[in-house]
């Protein structure tokens, strides 16, 4: 008993200390700690299922930019209206340096810089997957602490 209680308490620290490092690195902010306060009891899931859906969402329109910077004659408004949709969705799950991302990408929209916008897009991406992986590193050890029958720590 003594030994899983000591497994379940490190597995509670790593998670404390890679939702801190998250938050520290910039990855995560405040938005975030908002959306892991509306889940309780009766919606155990309910981080994990909005940011599935950011993922999902964002996929989409990351292709729909690629798709557009693509094209021989570029649409900066269709483009800037995509931007616009993942800077918020980005906001909205706190993904703090995804949404600045978007925020330089709008820029290079509404200059029309072709160069600034492929290359803005491509730093978007890596910082997107990056994000990604964090946080299913951060779900996976949510899913550990729960499947050891611990709880998880509340965080501050």
């Amino acid at each position: 008993m003594f030994s899983f209680r000591m497994d379940v308490i490190r597995l509670q620290q790593r998670l404390i200390q890679l939702t801190n490092s998250l938050f520290q690195e910039g990855f995560l902010d405040e938005q975030f700690t908002q959306l892991q306060q509306l889940q309780d009891d009766s919606n155990p899931d309910f981080v994990t299922e909005v940011v599935v859906l950011f993922f999902e969402d964002s996929e989409k329109l990351l292709h729909n930019l690629t798709n557009a910077l693509d094209k021989e004659v570029i649409d900066y408004k269709k483009i800037d209206a995509h931007v616009h949709q993942f800077k918020g969705s980005s906001s909205s799950v706190g993904a703090h340096r995804v949404k600045n991302l978007c925020i330089a990408l709008r820029t290079f929209c509404n200059d029309n810089n072709r160069a600034g916008c492929i290359q803005c897009l491509q730093q978007l991406k890596d910082e997107y997957y990056l994000f990604k992986d964090k946080l299913q590193d951060l779900f996976h050890l949510e899913q550990q602490i729960l499947s050891a029958g611990g709880t998880l720590p509340m965080m501050e």
